[in-house]
């Protein structure tokens, strides 16, 4: 009962913003979030994380407007870099071409984008492990928002790094291509277990400017009913969602529900 009790108060602890900022520029802002562990937030909201272990460094996604990522990220750390992109998306994978090595999932090779890049692609796979030295990273594959959305555990301080998986107070779905509805609830299902197991307690999401702060397990929990709500096709309060109109990969005709904490955003002609 105590491991129980400390764990969702933990939860609400997450929910407080705490990042101290450490450099700026006219194009990003990078804070420190933990120990060894920062935030990049650039001035068009998209997000980077950078972790660093005793041995090795990962550069978690590389935004959109970031001149001279490569060397903004040395003046954190030193060390070997891995650099992760959460999924395929520009605003996620838009700098990739300042790295000669990028991981991604393979599902995502099939996202439409055009991204510049003469370096090397190196496939992740679900449970696979970065070893950064007294400092492991787990990658665990959620699609929904795209065919290969992946989030990556950080046990050493109860947290995960989400990209757009579980979106940033809303999730997409309504981009193509299409992943059913019924798939993301299962990723929304994965990711509970893993947050009440793993006692993972604070998510840090793909646009953090939007928030500052981490999500915690009832926002997982608010997702996961309203994804299943939506799969089954349940009478529930849906809206026509206009802001994704200019994005060349999304549904024209989106709408979007909402429930708790949790907004989706999809298409009603591709739910499953």
């Amino acid at each position: 009962m105590k491991k129980v009790v400390m764990f969702f108060l933990f939860c609400e602890i997450a929910l407080v913003p705490f990042a101290q900022e450490v450099y700026k520029n006219d194009e990003l802002t990078i804070s420190k979030l933990a120990d060894k562990t920062w935030v990049v937030e650039t001035s068009d909201n998209t997000t980077m994380y950078i972790l660093e272990g005793e041995k090795r460094a990962m550069l978690i996604d590389t935004g959109t407007k970031c001149a001279a990522l490569d060397k903004i990220v040395r003046k954190i750390t030193a060390k070997p870099l891995y650099v992760v992109v959460t999924h395929n998306h520009v605003d996620h994978a838009g700098n990739i071409r300042y790295f000669k090595e990028v991981y991604m999932h393979p599902a995502d090779s099939i996202v439409r984008v055009t991204i510049p890049f003469n370096g090397k692609y190196i496939w992740l796979r679900d449970g696979q492990i970065f070893d950064l030295g007294n400092r492991k990273i787990e990658v665990k594959w959620m699609p929904g928002h795209t065919p290969g959305s992946i989030v990556l555990l950080d046990r050493n301080i109860h947290a995960c790094y989400s990209g757009d998986a579980f979106g940033s107070g809303q999730v997409w779905l309504q981009l193509r291509p299409h992943v059913p509805m019924k798939t993301y609830y299962e990723s929304c299902v994965h990711m509970e277990k893993i947050m009440e197991k793993e006692e993972i307690t604070s998510i840090y999401c793909g646009h953090y400017p939007y928030l500052h702060r981490a999500l915690g397990l009832q926002y997982i929990i608010d997702m996961k009913n309203l994804a299943k709500c939506i799969s089954d096709g349940d009478n529930i309060d849906v809206k026509p969602y206009p802001y994704s109109n200019n994005v060349d990969i999304s549904s024209k005709k989106s709408v979007f529900a909402k429930s708790g904490s949790a907004m989706i955003v999809y298409d009603s002609e591709h739910i499953n």
